[in-house]
């Protein structure tokens, strides 16, 4: 008889609407051969606050879910028939939380559950989680400079455009674009003088890349799971802004993966394996040469596989599901 496991998932459901991916995610890992339960707690219930806050020995109550499992606007099932877990019997935690993640959260986690396979590793995603960790893969990334001061940002921009990127914000969040005196932040355009007047007494911790003219042929994001790719979209900006993330009024398509993306991902993905990082998201623009390169790596709460499974007709949710037990798998050897 083959062996089944309990799951732990840790998420947020305060922002959660009818898109978010876990609800098809669970439902999936529910019906799973090797799945014995699935539990979800939820940052967004209050009983389970102290867990969150990272409070020593503090209780964490979950839902259990089966098959009928899915979002309700108006009754999340993640607040109904919340039960004390016992921490030591998962086999598996899956972290499905919004970024940020404070490293003091993600360190919790580590030793709340440090015999557990957990996806993704706290430490790979705390790793990752920086823009700066995109400085060990120049070959498929634009030109781009770590910017620890305004002398730095000066020097950079005086040789081409360029978009400032802060270190740990994500979904488009103090991403800016300057150009000569020009900075533009979203569709607002300052001065580069009053731009740096504010940063004449802050610390600065920007990756600062060369701004590609190519960006409106979209940034595409492609989802890789235990080193399978699954599925990829585009994301196009606005007609009137050069940002493409779908939370700053960007729009969303599926999409293919091309030879040079397949060879981003064959570069970053032992890197990230290392790191216990076993699903994450890469995004790509076009650069000013027509090539396709790397612009981001995103490791926490990777969404948008319902809606390529759906488009595709293919059973990527399926297939995201027996990718996380082929690691499970490997790991539980590696570890015995």
């Amino acid at each position: 008889m083959e062996n089944s496991y309990r799951v732990l998932i840790l998420t947020d459901h305060t922002n959660h609407s009818k898109e978010n991916s876990l609800y098809d995610l669970v439902v999936k890992m529910v019906a799973h051969s090797k799945t014995k339960s699935v539990s979800i707690a939820s940052r967004g219930n209050a009983i389970n606050s102290d867990f969150f806050n990272c409070k020593f020995n503090a209780k964490l109550y979950a839902t259990n879910a089966n098959e009928n499992f899915k979002y309700d606007e108006f009754s999340n099932p993640l607040t109904q028939h919340l039960e004390l877990c016992n921490l030591n019997s998962f086999d598996l935690v899956w972290l499905r939380m919004p970024p940020p993640l404070s490293e003091e959260f993600l360190n919790h986690i580590s030793s709340v559950f440090h015999d557990k396979c957990i996806i993704n590793n706290p430490k790979g995603i705390h790793i990752t989680g920086s823009k700066a960790y995109l400085m060990n893969f120049p070959e498929v990334c634009p030109p781009m400079k770590i910017c620890t001061n305004l002398e730095d940002i000066i020097s950079y921009k005086n040789q081409f455009p360029i978009v400032l990127k802060p270190f740990r914000e994500y979904g488009g969040r103090g991403i800016v674009r300057i150009e000569n005196d020009e900075v533009w932040e979203g569709k607002d355009i300052i001065t580069f003088e009053e731009f740096a007047n504010r940063y004449k007494n802050e610390k600065i911790e920007y990756l600062a890349v060369k701004f590609l003219k190519n960006v409106n042929q979209g940034d595409k994001r492609i989802v890789v799971v235990n080193g399978q790719i699954i599925g990829a979209s585009l994301r196009l900006p606005p007609i009137d802004s050069w940002l493409c993330n779908v939370a700053m009024g960007g729009s969303s398509t599926v999409s293919d993966v091309d030879n040079e993306e397949k060879t981003i991902i064959k570069l970053i993905d032992p890197y990230l394996s290392k790191l216990g990082i076993v699903m994450y998201g890469v995004d790509t623009l076009v650069d000013d040469n027509g090539k396709r390169v790397l612009s981001e790596i995103n490791t926490t709460s990777i969404g948008g596989l319902p809606q390529m499974a759906a488009f595709k007709q293919q059973p990527l949710v399926e297939k995201t599901i027996d990718e996380i037990w082929n690691y499970f798998e490997k790991y539980s050897h590696t570890k015995n």
